[in-house]
């Protein structure tokens, strides 16, 4: 969480003592999943949140504990009980994992060096994994940390080559959006966190969906750039969410904007002649998500020519045409939901199935009020 790390930062940089607890793993039904964060200051302020109620009551007491009487990290679980659940009016049942980790004097000068980087790695100027160890028979390793950009450069404690292998796997496919899990090698298990820039969505064409789809975009966690020839409508008042707007032909776009493997590209235009242009020019780009609007008839056109153009059959098939999830959308506001929706679930490797309760477990339910 940036927030967190960023904060934490400042507490370094200003001296201070702090723990940063985590949400490492979950089982069951949990208030919070893995990848949330609490920083815990030496005056007992905090930042960030593990969901609230007794789990973050109990999380602060342990990590004030540390931080008054010493101690290193330590990994702990929390078992969301019946009792404790309602307690907090929760109507949770599963298990919670968490890291306990302070940032200690001793260790100041590598924190710092790995606070920093995931700095730069907020802003943009590159993309990494943080892993740490946060469970092993040797408790001294708990807390380890190792930082691997997308260059290749290994920052950190963690110095054993075949967790480095590991983690090294790992590395490419959660730096990509900044999604997290936890793995084991051997008896240890590691965390590991990818953190890059916010995502962003590129909208090509300003029309009545492009003109949906940005608010949603943006109260989704997505930066948002617009690019159309037309300026009255690509300009601020019509995109006051965006933060980058091309008034240029379609495929300037592409040279004077920095396309990233996270940039989401939704083509929305006025004409199959610019989808076609909009489409080979996002097609030779790093980004993972690419989105036609229109027909399947459309892009069966647009494919078969991109194809003679020489685009891979490989990387059309990644593409998501036609854009958005089968909700049955008519109107720019509804093929904007249907879109974003689709966005959001590629963004966290969901598999956008219905989450309603399936057929074994209704058949628990009425057996149960039936007894």
């Amino acid at each position: 969480m940036k927030e967190v790390f960023s904060n934490a930062l400042s507490e370094l940089n200003n001296k201070e003592e702090f723990v940063v607890a985590s949400v490492v793993r979950t089982s069951g039904s949990t208030p919070q999943k893995p990848g949330s964060k609490l920083l815990v200051k030496k005056d007992g302020t905090t930042i960030g949140t593990l969901g609230g109620g007794c789990v973050e009551g109990d999380i602060w007491f342990a990590s004030k504990e540390i931080l008054s009487n010493g101690g290193d990290a330590k990994y702990q679980d929390y078992v969301l009980n019946e009792d404790l659940a309602a307690n907090d009016g929760l109507v949770c049942g599963g298990t919670m994992y968490f890291l306990i980790d302070p940032y200690r004097a001793e260790k100041s000068d590598l924190n710092n060096q790995l606070l920093n980087e995931m700095n730069k790695a907020y802003k943009g100027e590159s993309s990494l994994v943080l892993a740490t160890i946060v469970n092993s028979k040797n408790k001294g390793m708990i807390g380890q940390k190792l930082i691997l950009k997308d260059n290749g450069d290994l920052i950190g404690d963690i110095s054993d080559e075949s967790l480095i292998k590991t983690i090294s796997k790992e590395a490419p496919e959660l730096m990509n959006f900044g999604t997290c899990k936890t793995i084991e090698e051997g008896e240890v298990q590691i965390f590991i966190e990818g953190i890059t820039t916010d995502p962003v969505v590129l909208i090509a064409g300003g029309g009545h969906v492009g003109k949906a789809i940005a608010p949603l975009a943006k109260a989704s966690g997505f930066k948002v750039w617009i690019a159309d020839d037309r300026e009255e409508f690509a300009n601020k008042d019509r995109f006051p969410e965006a933060e980058k707007i091309v008034n240029d032909k379609f495929d300037k776009a592409f040279k004077d904007l920095p396309i990233r493997k996270n940039t989401f590209i939704v083509i929305a235009t006025r004409g199959h002649n610019f989808d076609d242009l909009v489409l080979e020019n996002a097609a030779k780009t790093d980004a993972k998500y690419i989105a036609l609007l229109g027909s399947k008839r459309k892009a069966i056109l647009i494919y078969e020519s991109l194809l003679k153009k020489g685009i891979s059959e490989g990387r059309l098939r990644e593409i998501r045409s036609p854009a958005g999830l089968d909700i049955g959308a008519r109107t720019p506001n509804e093929i904007a939901v249907s879109i974003v929706a689709e966005m959001i679930s590629f963004r966290n490797s969901s598999s956008s199935e219905p989450m309603k309760l399936n057929e074994k477990l209704f058949k628990k339910i009425v057996a149960s009020a039936k007894n």
